[in-house]
């Protein structure tokens, strides 16, 4: 784990974050605008639901705000602006082209950036040992665009490449290594549980005898035998026929929910009292996730329903700001196809769960 900072920049004492003397640039968007505007006037990565998201966090001058999920740094940029010279950015992400790409933004930023390279979970864990306290913190889940689309990382099975799909290359295990070694039970348990792939069982075993002869080495290789195993009648029923397996793979691969399950109390009490956690994921078992993590932090009385008055002294510890999960607008599925499975929750924080609970008012 390595932390980056741009030179020419003092510390700021009394919090020991990095900070650097210019005027703010003005914001792409004050949401007034509405997320076309936003998205008209980005000029690197596209962000999903970028101003939902941005509605959400309303992030304020000289606040601090976590960014989970750095990937190209398209909500990054827009958190940033809205801080101003005395707020602080924290950017995690494990995929090294990251850090690269958070070197080149910096420069650009108002605010006091910071650049974490590792699991957001470890990261987290990090910062909780640092006594970091944050405004708001947010996840944009799964793999970002710019990985899917450098083909030699193997994510992707629309080409070719190299069966990969390690979110940081400096990892030991690969996609390649899962389909060599992992036994049939467990590949089938993976794609079932992981990929939500009705035929797990079937390409668990095309894939066992298939590398009795020899490796699966490529992405379409590996297409090649999930096509062979389901039934042709639903081979394209439900879009591409590897689609399942191969995000099945991605997650057993980078440990996607274990990492969002240590995550999401770590973000949680890293906040401050009023403090913003939002989460956009990109299929149901990450989203699933969300929801349930928020709905538990927002869920007051647990006592008994035949109970008379409350017992438990349970309050909630958040406000959820999302009943149901935010979706891409018409407008920006037209500018952005890859938005279409996005989904957007959020919630304050008003407790700490130790019975203290305060009002607190949107800022």
């Amino acid at each position: 784990m390595s932390t980056i900072l741009p030179r020419g920049w003092r510390s700021r004492p009394e919090a020991g974050w990095p900070k650097r003397g210019c005027e703010p640039k003005a914001s792409v968007s004050r949401l007034r605008s509405g997320p076309s505007t936003i998205l008209m006037n980005m000029t690197v990565h596209i962000p999903v639901l970028a101003g939902e998201l941005i509605g959400l966090l309303d992030p304020a001058e000289g606040q601090t705000v976590i960014d989970c999920t750095f990937g190209g740094g398209g909500h990054a940029r827009l958190v940033a602006q809205r801080l101003g010279p005395s707020g602080t950015l924290v950017a995690i992400d494990r995929d090294p082209e990251s850090e690269e790409r958070f070197a080149a933004l910096a420069q650009e930023l108002p605010c006091a950036v910071r650049f974490i390279h590792g699991d957001f979970a470890e990261a987290l864990g990090t910062l909780a040992e640092e006594g970091v306290r944050a405004d708001a913190a947010y996840f944009d889940l799964g793999m970002s665009s710019m990985q899917v689309d450098t083909r030699e990382r193997g994510f992707a099975y629309s080409y070719d490449a190299p069966l990969d799909m390690r979110m940081d290359p400096g990892q030991e295990l690969d996609a390649r290594t899962v389909l060599a070694t992992w036994e049939e039970r467990r590949l089938a348990a993976a794609l079932r549980e992981l990929g939500e792939e009705r035929h797990a069982g079937a390409i668990a075993r095309a894939i066992v005898r298939r590398r009795e002869h020899a490796p699966i080495e490529t992405t379409h290789e590996l297409v090649e035998v999930v096509s062979g195993a389901i039934p042709a009648p639903a081979r394209f029923a439900g879009g591409h026929p590897a689609k399942r397996t191969f995000q099945a793979l991605r997650i057993a691969v980078n440990d996607e929910l274990g990492q969002l399950d240590r995550a999401l109390p770590l973000a949680w009490d890293l906040l401050r009292m009023g403090g913003v956690l939002a989460a956009i994921s990109f299929h149901s078992l990450e989203d699933r996730r969300v929801k349930r993590f928020l709905a538990e932090r927002a869920r007051g009385c647990v006592c008994p329903p035949e109970l008379p008055v409350c017992v438990c002294g349970r309050e909630p510890q958040a406000t959820l700001l999302t009943r149901r999960a935010v979706t891409a607008s018409a407008g920006e599925l037209a500018h952005n196809p890859r938005a279409a499975s996005a989904r957007l929750r959020a919630a304050r924080k008003v407790s700490d769960g130790d019975g203290s609970r305060r009002d607190v008012q949107r800022r």
